[in-house]
């Protein structure tokens, strides 16, 4: 007896998942959030850690219900870039050298892109698919949970830091850090905390980019020798 076939969901079903909707949430929060930016900090930096914290809520949410799906991980990946672009613009206008900022901007969007576009070239399921890199901090870093959210959740907060104590439209960023570290307090402990953090997501950024500009550059010799 023939199996029956399981029945096609509808488009509209898939963007109504539960984890598609948590990552609109998200969405709407960072629109809230970047809207009271300079009028209210607290307010802002609540919303968009919230935000943030989402995205850990989304993927349990998905895996939980059997609702994974790959607009809703595209979605995830956007929201997760956007965001934190739109802090990094922000921070360049605020701290000098504004430069500091937007090359950060500039190497988390290029390595998540070429990272994405080399998985697909190499056929593999998804971009977290690391194991036959030769750098052991790549594999660390996508192979490990804790260590990746430490990285992650490090960048965030220390950007969020850096938009708090900002005193005016023109601070220097090395004098503020500096300033803030020798503070012996809970805010120079935490600072310090996720600057180690942030050092290990940047370093793997650029070992990212670096291994799926390889792959992409491989992908176009192996297709040069194909008769």
């Amino acid at each position: 007896m023939a199996k029956k076939e399981r029945p096609r969901p509808e488009k509209l079903s898939v963007y109504l998942y539960i984890p598609n909707i948590v990552g609109y949430m998200r969405v709407l929060l960072n629109c809230v959030a970047f809207a009271v930016c300079f009028s209210n900090k607290t307010l802002f930096s609540v919303l968009y850690f919230f935000s943030f914290c989402c995205d850990a809520v989304d993927g349990w949410v998905a895996r939980r219900f059997n609702q994974v799906s790959t607009f809703g991980a595209v979605l995830d990946m956007v929201t997760d870039r956007v965001s934190t672009a739109c802090l990094l613009v922000i921070l360049s206008q605020i701290y000098r050298p504004s430069l500091v900022f937007l090359s950060l901007l500039a190497l988390d969007i290029a390595s998540h892109w070429l990272q994405m576009y080399s998985t697909f070239l190499a056929g593999k399921s998804s971009h977290k698919d690391v194991k036959d890199s030769t750098s052991w901090l790549f594999r660390l870093y996508y192979g490990n949970r804790i260590f990746m959210c430490y990285c992650c959740v490090s960048c965030e907060v220390l950007y969020i830091i850096l938009l708090l104590i900002a005193k005016n439209q023109s601070e220097n960023l090395l004098n503020v850090v500096v300033t803030t570290l020798t503070q012996i307090s809970p805010l120079s402990f935490l600072l310090a905390l996720t600057l180690f953090g942030w050092s290990m997501k940047q370093t793997v950024n650029v070992i990212q980019m670096k291994t799926a500009a390889d792959v992409c550059v491989l992908y176009d010799i192996e297709k040069q020798q194909k008769p």
